[in-house]
């Protein structure tokens, strides 16, 4: 299949890597603000690829068979709309948009078009995190009981020195929607939505951004798990985000790649390689296998006409839980989460 990018900032170099390891997958067009940023910057990679002139070009190209929007949030609504209207297929970049409103816009509109969407939360597509969501839907761990995720993150200040990076306006946020959403998508993978959360949104003397740079919760699962969350990038060095999990049977402890399974039996398993995730300076030190893996799946969704392995509709269940905890945060009330 023929795939086109829609944005060559940061993450595009995880995709461009991906695309060029894939046997499903090629990279046939790029989308950037201009033509001319779009072709210097394919140059200096070595990318070959047609430069659309504009959006009209990329949505009239009869070889294309889906785009990967990876604009910043703010500037998505316009080629969502594009796309939409063309019946092209979009697999986006998280977020979906800057608020959890915007993001059910985007994806009810994809819906109701009939157009094939899917979001890049490439934690899923991590072997442990795999076999652990196996395991769970088994029934082999029991019921999950208590639930604790931790992104111990490290950002200095020049990221957030970044136009618009860590503002409302452009991301949407600070570390919960930009950094901490991969893995709150995870734990509601695994263990099914949150109902409600408490939480606390604060800005360290660490860094200067309009939004937070460390985020906690408490987290109430429908499943009747109770959990908690503590997110930063004012963590220096940086270490693996984690989520453990206490079931009835067994506790899992997901981090870096790795699942442990300690077994009430005294039994112990671990599953998975352990490999660096983001967590330090370098927001790009991680594999590009993960985004291959969501890339080639979304593919075969669209050939086999399947759910994506996280749907827009799916990771609308993270955006619900951060709109959540936004208002939590200033209320400092128990905030219940409508889906």
């Amino acid at each position: 299949m023929k795939a086109a990018l829609i944005g060559h900032g940061m993450v595009s170099q995880a995709h461009i890597a991906a695309l060029d390891d894939s046997k499903l997958v090629e990279l046939h067009g790029i989308l950037g603000r201009s033509p001319e940023n779009a072709k210097s910057w394919a140059q200096e990679r070595d990318v070959s690829a047609q430069i659309y002139s504009d959006i009209s070009e990329l949505t009239n190209d009869t070889d294309l068979d889906f785009a990967i929007l990876i604009t910043p949030p703010d500037s998505r609504l316009e080629y969502v709309n594009a796309l939409v209207e063309a019946r092209v297929p979009i697999l986006m970049e998280k977020p979906i948009e800057r608020t959890h409103e915007a993001a059910q816009n985007i994806v009810e509109a994809c819906e109701a078009a009939g157009v094939l969407n899917g979001v890049v939360f490439q934690h899923r597509a991590r072997a442990a995190a795999m076999e652990l969501k196996r395991l769970i839907s088994a029934g082999d761990l029991g019921e999950a009981l208590t639930v604790e995720l931790r992104v111990p993150w490290w950002r200095d200040q020049s990221y957030y020195d970044a136009p618009g990076r860590g503002t409302y306006a452009r991301d949407g946020g600070g570390v919960m929607i930009n950094q901490a959403i991969h893995t709150l998508d995870l734990a509601i993978w695994l263990c099914g939505p949150v109902n409600a959360v408490q939480s606390i949104m604060h800005t360290t003397s660490l860094h200067q951004l309009e939004a937070e740079d460390w985020a906690g919760g408490l987290l109430h699962f429908k499943c009747g798990a109770v959990g908690t969350i503590m997110a930063t990038t004012a963590a220096f060095p940086g270490a693996a985000e984690s989520i453990s999990i206490q079931f009835e049977k067994a506790h899992a402890h997901l981090e870096a790649g790795t699942l442990r399974l300690d077994h009430w039996d005294g039994s112990q398993e671990q599953i998975g390689e352990s490999a660096a995730t983001g967590g330090g300076a370098d927001p790009m030190a991680f594999t590009h296998d993960w985004h291959q893996t969501v890339i080639e799946d979304f593919a075969k969704a669209l050939a086999h006409q399947t759910p994506p392995l996280c749907s827009g509709r799916d990771a609308l269940s993270a955006h619900a839980v951060i709109a959540a905890m936004e208002i939590a945060g200033k209320t400092e009330q128990r905030t219940t989460i409508e889906m």
